[in-house]
């Protein structure tokens, strides 16, 4: 069985320039190393094997020795052994026997700072691409024996390590099962990240989750907030963002720095924020309404003032916002791929050009590009970049239903949206279900953000 482990470890590595086997003998002590020389640390192969293997006694003093290793790993099957070679651990042979250590040489350990949830207070810092230094932060943050932390992997060809994390006291037990269930479901080749397996666990309900159920964050302290509300956390080998599930409407509204200010500023920047959501989702289809259907609602100076900043304009209203629209959402992408060095600056120069050019054109209204810009800046106080997603496509459905029916049909439309985020669930979690953060914390409960 030995003899046959090695040969077949062998021939599954054939290809592998890089399988190193090193034979470690003196006197009567004989043993062999296996390990694939770019994944392992040898520094560390050289101060935890080679110099204790020459400096004991025998080789049971040195088998003891390795079982006692906290770097030792477990395994079954030599399927089992030659993953872990491919993840970076060292196989030792000694006397027939097969030990198995984690020694993998990590780049990715750093704690990354935060670019996606900025705050003005609270922590600058996020997690890193190491699966065990998020664990570790994770645990230094929440000290309670209760947080489990369950190992897996996902992806046939990369056997991607990942870790699910939730408090067995708090986690609700039908939505821990559900979630298990559907991270078993997941048949790919290659997970690389925390995105792309957000994609795959929602698959099934593709045509049915239009919004978010799922919340991807790099903050640690909304972690804990999660964990210490009941919620279930997957960590990623090899990614800085954190998969939080289930997470209903109120989650994405949610900034961590309304937990460090005073009730007042907390509520008013919260009011602030669902003010920009109405006026993202809302504004661009009341104007296509108004001025199409209904000027009769306005005031006489307004609608004289609207009605004049579109002489000249050949388009219908409707025309007029999506075009504006498609080119916001063109310098939205266009900042996001450029380089950080150039982004801001060639996205600002590209809109005043663009708002310009377009005015004097007479191909859009003095009006229509404050419209624009307001809507563009309410966009960006959404706190979670998925509803934001979310929200900019939602908009365009109430300027079509503005465009053919007018005011009724904005009513309409904003009608369907709420009964559609009504029937919404997530991991059977109601979309729409609303906490009372502050109460709970007065309560001594757990908060749910």
């Amino acid at each position: 069985m030995f003899n046959e482990t090695i040969t077949w470890l062998k021939q599954q590595l054939n290809n592998t320039n890089e399988l190193t086997q090193k034979t470690l003998e003196i006197e009567d002590k004989l043993s062999f190393i296996y390990f694939i020389s770019s994944l392992v640390d040898i520094e560390m192969i050289q101060k935890v094997l080679i110099k204790p293997f020459f400096e004991m006694p025998s080789e049971d003093y040195f088998e003891a020795y390795l079982q006692s290793l906290p770097q030792q790993l477990d395994f079954q099957t030599k399927e089992e052994i030659l993953s872990n070679l491919l993840s970076g651990s060292v196989l030792v042979a000694l006397k027939d026997k097969f030990i198995i250590l984690n020694l993998s040489k990590s780049h990715v350990d750093q704690v990354q700072e935060i670019n996606i949830e900025p705050t003005i207070h609270g922590s600058h810092y996020g997690l890193s691409e190491s699966l065990i230094t998020n664990i570790n932060i994770i645990r230094n943050y929440y000290h309670q024996a209760t947080l489990t932390v369950e190992k897996s992997t996902v992806g046939k060809l990369n056997n991607l390590e990942y870790a699910l994390l939730y408090d067995k006291d708090k986690v609700k037990k039908d939505v821990l099962k559900k979630f298990k269930k559907r991270m078993k479901t997941i048949d790919k080749e290659l997970i690389l990240s925390s995105s792309q397996l957000i994609s795959h666990i929602n698959n099934r309900d593709k045509l049915t989750s239009y919004f978010p159920t799922i919340l991807l964050t790099e903050r640690p302290d909304r972690i804990i907030y999660n964990i210490a509300g009941g919620k279930i956390i997957v960590l990623m080998e090899g990614s800085t963002l954190a998969i939080v599930a289930p997470a209903v409407f109120f989650d994405f509204m949610v900034s961590m720095e309304d937990n460090y200010h005073s009730f007042w500023i907390s509520n008013f920047l919260r009011a602030l924020r669902y003010l920009g959501l109405l006026v993202c989702i809302l504004l661009p289809g009341l104007y296509v309404a108004v001025t199409t259907y209904s000027p009769e609602i306005l005031r006489v100076e307004l609608a004289l003032t609207i009605s004049g900043s579109r002489v000249g304009v050949p388009y219908p209203p409707y025309i007029e916002v999506l075009f504006m629209l498609f080119f916001m959402e063109l310098l939205v992408e266009a900042s996001i791929r450029l380089p950080r060095a150039m982004s801001a600056t060639a996205t600002t120069v590209g809109g005043l050009i663009l708002g310009t050019a377009a005015t004097e054109a007479n191909l859009t209204s003095n009006i229509m590009i404050i419209i624009i810009s307001a809507v563009a800046i309410s966009t960006f106080v959404i706190p979670i970049n998925e509803m934001s997603f979310a929200i900019r496509t939602v908009r365009l459905a109430l300027i079509i239903f503005a465009s053919i029916f007018g005011l009724a049909g904005v009513v309409l439309a904003a009608i369907g949206f709420l009964m559609y985020l009504v029937n919404l669930n997530s991991y059977g979690e109601p979309y729409l279900r609303f906490y009372n953060y502050r109460k709970k914390k007065e309560r001594g409960e757990a908060l749910n953000e």
